[in-house]
């Protein structure tokens, strides 16, 4: 009926770009099964090894026992229940910000913000690898849409200056997705409290990984500007915490405007409230458990040695996503085959996800990662090396 789809299909995957599903057997975690085969996997962003953590299997039967299983109702009409006011209560404190509001997915978070608190008269300003929801966020605003280079500071200062927008808005990543570098966040709010701008920070990779017990990028040596009223944080809750949804933390009057005019918030059914149980079980984890960091350091730092030789190189990265630039689409996928052909799990991250020319192997380290694990991808990896 739409020949030019089929077309589509057969260019993509001549290209090297066409995805495809795989079914995951067991639980999430360093070891999986997938069609029956079992896979060493470096592909999970449950970076801190709490998905399948029996304290939140606990939580979450005991939150279905309480709560039954669906919320029955978006928020504002009758599915805002006890577990998602405490947990909303309890981020903010988590955060530092005097208040949070819960989103179904970290996708729909950063569509409620930006299109509730830009629209045609204002300006977004973005970096240009950020994640896909902000930059889709920026066009549903209707908003000027300005991008400046990856970290460039000095172009983003020039647009600012130049823009008589009646609202200002940066939008950036903490942690950049797809590379594993972290935004400067404290010269960032400087340059938004100079120009009178609010700053969307996406810390959906640093929530729980980085900063004083795992609160996030804000909580960085050098982010010490966590209380600056210019700040809409947003973190999600299905990465490091081991769960599902999202949150945005901020000022009181940005919070109730976000209940009020946030349309990914308002019409949609509320997350289960047994996830916002299980939860305060993850946050209790997440403070408290400074071993998981520490180990996710460790082995952070063993990948990086034992792949000084490779000649792929990591990219910059002091965080859990460790991406090793390959170059070529088609090149990428090989490797990522042949490490699967050897029980290891790495994605091949191809255009558009990343720039043309720029495709990589994403290995996502985790805390349940053992040395004898990373060492059997680091051999792997050599051996391909010699292999080219």
């Amino acid at each position: 009926m739409f020949p030019d789809l089929a077309d589509q299909l057969r260019a993509r995957e001549q290209q090297g770009l066409r995805r495809f599903r795989q079914i995951v057997e067991s639980p999430q975690a360093s070891h999986v099964t997938i069609d029956g085969h079992d896979y060493l996997a470096f592909s999970s962003n449950d970076y801190l090894g709490l998905a399948n953590h029996p304290d939140l299997i606990h939580s979450i039967c005991e939150g279905a026992q309480h709560y039954g299983v669906g919320a029955g109702a978006s928020h504002l009409i009758n599915g805002h229940s006890t577990a998602h006011h405490i947990l909303e209560e309890t981020l903010a404190q988590f955060t530092g910000f005097p208040r949070a509001l819960l989103f179904s997915t970290g996708y729909m978070a950063n569509i409620g913000v930006v299109t509730a608190l830009a629209g045609r008269e204002d300006a977004i300003f973005a970096d240009k690898l950020n994640h896909a929801s902000l930059n889709d966020a920026a066009l549903l605003s209707r908003a000027k849409f300005i991008r400046y280079s990856h970290l460039d500071l000095a172009a983003l200062e020039q647009r600012l200056a130049d823009s008589n927008a009646r609202r200002k808005l940066v939008i950036s990543d903490a942690v950049f997705s797809m590379e594993g570098d972290i935004a400067p966040i404290k010269q960032l709010i400087a340059l938004c409290e100079k120009y009178h701008a609010l700053l969307l920070l996406d810390d959906a990779h640093g929530f729980g990984v980085l900063g004083q017990q795992g609160r996030g990028s804000l909580f960085l040596p050098d982010s010490e500007s966590v209380h600056s009223p210019n700040i809409v944080y947003m973190a999600t809750l299905g990465k490091a915490a081991g769960v599902f949804g999202a949150f945005v933390a901020a000022q009181a009057d940005v919070v109730e405007t976000l209940i009020q005019s946030a349309r990914s918030y308002i019409y949609t059914t509320a997350t289960p409230p047994l996830l916002s149980h299980a939860l305060l079980t993850s946050l209790k984890l997440i403070e408290l458990d400074e071993w998981r960091r520490e180990a996710l350091l460790q082995n952070i730092a063993q990948l990086k040695n034992d792949l000084l030789s490779s000649c792929w190189k990591l990219l910059p990265s002091s965080t859990p996503i460790q991406p090793l630039l390959i170059g070529e689409s088609h090149e990428a996928v090989r490797i990522s085959r042949a490490l699967r052909e050897r029980g290891i799990l790495v994605p091949a991250i191809r255009p558009p996800t990343v720039p043309r020319g720029k495709a990589r192997l994403r290995i996502s380290l985790s805390t349940t990662h053992q040395p004898h694990d990373i060492l059997r991808l680091t051999q792997a990896l050599n051996e391909l090396t010699l292999d080219s």
